[in-house]
């Protein structure tokens, strides 16, 4: 007996048409309400991290530094583009509950306890995401729907940054934290 012939398979869209394709489900009214609530939820977030992010840089900067880490970014940067992305998962399933404690705790009066869970684990997650994600950010854009996200954040960020003028901002930040530890440092002299 003669095994059947498999069928051809149909050959897949031009890049052309693919990209007219996907800029034409993009233009569909759902897509732009998704789109926008995207932004929406995000825009609070970027704001909250320009606006800490002065305050932690130094301590990523040093990390950034170590040996250590450059051996992470290289072993990630080796890694399948699906590693990298649950790469990314593990640390929001497990670092962004413990943020949501934290503010229970503070609701509850536990202030100091959930400002400092908060506040690790706030560290704790950019240290490790923005690692992952730099390390893993050329492979990561090779999925389309990541590379949307990731320029659609990074587009929304500019915005947000200059509509509210936050380098501005952060740059008084900067001065103050620096007369902050001028100031600490002459208490422990």
């Amino acid at each position: 007996m003669v095994p059947p012939v498999p069928s051809p398979t149909p050959p897949s869209l031009p890049p052309s048409r693919r990209v007219r394709a996907r800029a034409a489900r993009r233009a569909s009214p759902l897509w732009r309400v998704l789109g926008f609530l995207f932004r929406l939820l995000c825009t609070p977030l970027i704001l909250l991290d320009e606006l800490v992010r002065p305050l932690y840089r130094p301590l990523i900067a040093r990390l950034a530094a170590l040996r250590i880490m450059h051996a992470f970014e290289r072993w990630i940067a080796a890694r399948s583009v699906t590693t990298i992305l649950v790469l990314l998962v593990v640390p929001y399933v497990t670092i962004e509950p413990l943020k949501i404690v934290a503010l229970v705790w503070i609701a509850d009066g536990w202030a100091r306890a959930g400002t400092v869970l908060f506040l690790l684990a706030y560290l704790v997650s950019f240290v490790i995401i923005e690692r992952i994600y730099s390390a893993g950010r050329a492979k990561l854009m090779t999925v389309p729907w990541m590379a949307w996200v990731i320029v659609t954040l990074t587009n929304l960020r500019d915005r947000v940054v200059t509509a509210l003028r936050l380098d501005r901002l952060k740059q008084a930040l900067r001065r103050r934290v620096r007369e902050v530890r001028r100031g600490l440092e002459r208490l422990w002299r």
